[in-house]
């Protein structure tokens, strides 16, 4: 049961702070700070793995006007959420709105925070949050609720995020005539729901399988959180796996795992692409696609090596947005063609990877 508001204040690294309301769990915490730009979708938002131990600013003002939808049934998860459980280590928003209205909501947001106890603050301006971050960079943070004691910054990269939010053991998930594995370093669940709807069968293993051990006529290595330099043991398993030459797609934090594997270098963003506005641009045919992203480092595209081209670029500051082999069996992406939330340009890749495949 939701306890009355108490207030709150939000530090920042830099010694700046922001007061204003708690609207969630009644607890201090500490993380790294970044927004999002997007307008709708918080539900898929919050359940997105690759922000475990972020705290995240919604830069959008109004936020909790439509609830959320059903989390008690797991069936529905893949209709609603990305993950079983919230992800995000805080919410900063400026007008949380307490009456909501959606024929889908089950309970408001504030209590959903609170059954996930995750602490959230209200009243910030947010505006003014967002531009001291694309000012300054990411940097650490602290939410502090009501009269508790202060707590020490804590930086999340530093820590293994991806052996956090991955599965302990593989299992097997639907049905069809080619078996896909997705190394799962923090997967989105609408990605198995893009898999499954292609008619394949999918071994979801963990983020430091020997997945170049394993019968696979596909392997699909997936987004996730923090620091991919990290994962060293999944950069090992994917350069054994890409010399066997068995088709590979990596999405987001996979696309990053693919370049460490064959010897490129990936780098931390100032503060990232957390939106669903980024603009992408086709390498081989120049068409252009605006694509959901959720990430804070970047592949740096003159490491790689010379059998393997760019794929995508970003538009607004050529970033990398993905690699592809010459043989056409490898390929990766640094946004979401899955998008939830955002826009479906881009979905004809899980297409493309099944073609492969098949």
């Amino acid at each position: 049961m939701l306890e009355a508001q108490k207030p709150a204040k939000l530090i920042l690294e830099d010694g700046s702070v922001y007061y204003g309301t708690s609207f969630g769990y009644p607890q201090s915490v500490a993380g790294e700070i970044v927004f999002n730009t997007g307008m709708t979708g918080y539900p898929e938002s919050l359940s997105d793995p690759s922000y475990y131990g972020q705290i995240l600013v919604l830069t959008f003002p109004l936020i909790g006007n439509y609830g959320m939808p059903p989390s008690d049934s797991p069936g529905d998860l893949f209709k609603w959420y990305e993950a079983p459980r919230g992800m995000i280590s805080a919410l900063v928003v400026d007008d949380y709105s307490h009456d909501y209205s959606h024929w889908q909501a089950q309970i408001s947001l504030a209590q959903w925070l609170y059954n996930q106890k995750i602490p959230a603050i209200s009243g910030v301006d947010t505006r003014s949050l967002t531009k001291r971050i694309r000012e300054k960079g990411v940097m650490l943070a602290k939410l502090i609720i009501g009269d508790e004691a202060d707590i020490d910054f804590f930086d999340p990269n530093r820590e293994n995020l991806v052996a956090k939010v991955s599965i302990e053991k593989p299992v097997l998930m639907g049905t069809g005539k080619k078996r896909v594995v997705v190394v799962d370093c923090g997967c989105k669940h609408s990605i198995f729901d893009e898999l499954q709807q292609r008619d394949v069968e999918i071994l979801r293993v963990p983020w430091n399988y020997p997945v170049e051990e394993e019968k696979a006529d596909g392997v699909l290595i997936s987004s996730g959180p923090g620091d991919p330099a990290v994962c060293t043991e999944t950069i090992e398993h994917t350069q054994k796996l890409l010399s066997k030459g068995t088709p590979t797609f990596g999405i987001c934090l996979g696309h990053q795992i693919m370049a460490l594997a064959i010897g490129a270098k990936t780098y931390k963003m100032k503060y990232g692409h957390r939106s669903q506005n980024q603009p992408v641009v086709d390498r081989q045919t120049g068409k252009a696609y605006i694509t959901s992203q959720n990430h804070g480092y970047a592949v740096d595209e003159t490491t790689i090596d010379k059998d393997w081209k760019p794929f995508f670029t970003n538009i607004n500051d050529q970033t990398s947005e993905g690699l592809i082999h010459t043989s056409g069996r490898f390929l990766s992406t640094q946004f979401h063609p899955e998008a939830s939330p955002g826009p479906t340009d881009t979905r004809f890749l899980f297409d493309r990877f099944v073609e492969l495949i098949k």
